[in-house]
């Protein structure tokens, strides 16, 4: 019987070790994820302090900050706005589409680098298409290319 007693005992000790782990790990969790323990407006302020690699590698820490960062169009649009200094038609095209200013963001990024370096003369001496530098072209339409040689033309 006491046996018995004893095995009861060393189990309810268990359970209360287990469940209090449970909770630490919990608690851990919780004191870690300061999106979780802050005001949301705290939150934005932080992240709005992100340039956009940064804001892109937070977006893929944890579960929570990915959802904070992706559905929160007020962090995305004063990168947008830098972008759309160079892409001006692109951006107000995709807003009158009515993208949200994350994927107008992820939809002219690339291409306005590329369009900043030839309107900016980068490429203006380049003799021959070997000469241009494929890793960083991207695709762009026509009245980009217009664009860009009438730049050009200016120069």
């Amino acid at each position: 019987m006491q046996k018995n007693s004893k095995k009861n005992n060393n189990s309810r000790v268990a359970n209360i070790e287990l469940n209090s782990v449970d909770t630490e790990k919990e608690k851990h969790k919780s004191q870690n994820d300061f999106v979780e323990l802050l005001p949301l407006e705290i939150i934005f302020k932080i992240f709005s302090q992100l340039d956009i690699r940064s804001l892109c590698r937070a977006s893929v820490t944890c579960k929570s900050w990915n959802h904070t960062i992706r559905n929160s169009d007020s962090l995305w649009k004063p990168h947008c706005m830098t972008v759309r200094a160079v892409c001006r038609r692109e951006i107000d095209d995709d807003l009158e589409s009515g993208y949200s200013w994350r994927v107008i963001l992820l939809r002219n990024y690339q291409k306005s680098k590329v369009k900043h370096e030839w309107l900016s003369g980068r490429y203006s001496n380049i003799c021959s298409p070997i000469s241009l530098p494929e890793k960083i072209m991207y695709p762009m339409d026509a009245d980009t290319w217009g664009e860009i040689l009438e730049a050009e033309l200016e120069r």
